[in-house]
């Protein structure tokens, strides 16, 4: 459950999307484990369910066009420990993966936060090697420029 979590959350940025996309992946495993033919697989299959559900969350969220203000939005908070740019550098990144699209941050996702090497995010999306190291540079470059967008916007 933690690990299903983690996964929603990183693609979409909101703890109430990622509890939804989490309880829908679990639904959506009971309801299709029967197409599941490796069960050795099972871990590699459920992610891909996963990264789904969590699609198809964002594709709802966008339809309603709702915006979530985050607690730091409200409080102001900073941290204190390692100063006020910590907190500016944290929103930049959080506002530059909110500006690239779900694909874009689930690769990014699941090679950077979840360490996973590019053969298996290939196998994980049902993509050739190459497109999934294709997808992900581009990821990286539209991460980039979002930075930069976010960066002058603050």
């Amino acid at each position: 459950m933690d690990a299903v979590y983690r996964l929603t959350f990183a693609v979409l940025g909101n703890e109430a999307d990622a509890t939804d996309a989490a309880q829908e992946t679990f639904v959506a495993a009971w309801r299709q484990i029967r197409r599941l033919r490796d069960v050795d697989r099972f871990d590699a299959w459920l992610q891909r369910v996963a990264v789904n559900a969590a699609r198809m969350t964002h594709r709802a969220r966008r339809r309603r066009g709702v915006r979530e203000v985050t607690a730091a939005d409200v409080a102001g908070t900073v941290d204190h420990e390692h100063g006020p740019n910590v907190d500016r550098d944290a929103r930049i990144l959080d506002g530059a993966l909110r500006r690239l699209d779900v694909d874009q941050r689930s690769i990014l996702v699941l090679h950077h936060l979840e360490g996973r090497p590019l053969t298996e995010i290939a196998n994980l999306l049902r993509i050739p090697v190459g497109t999934a190291k294709s997808r992900l540079h581009a990821a990286r470059r539209a991460l980039q420029a979002a930075i930069a967008d976010e960066s002058a916007d603050r």
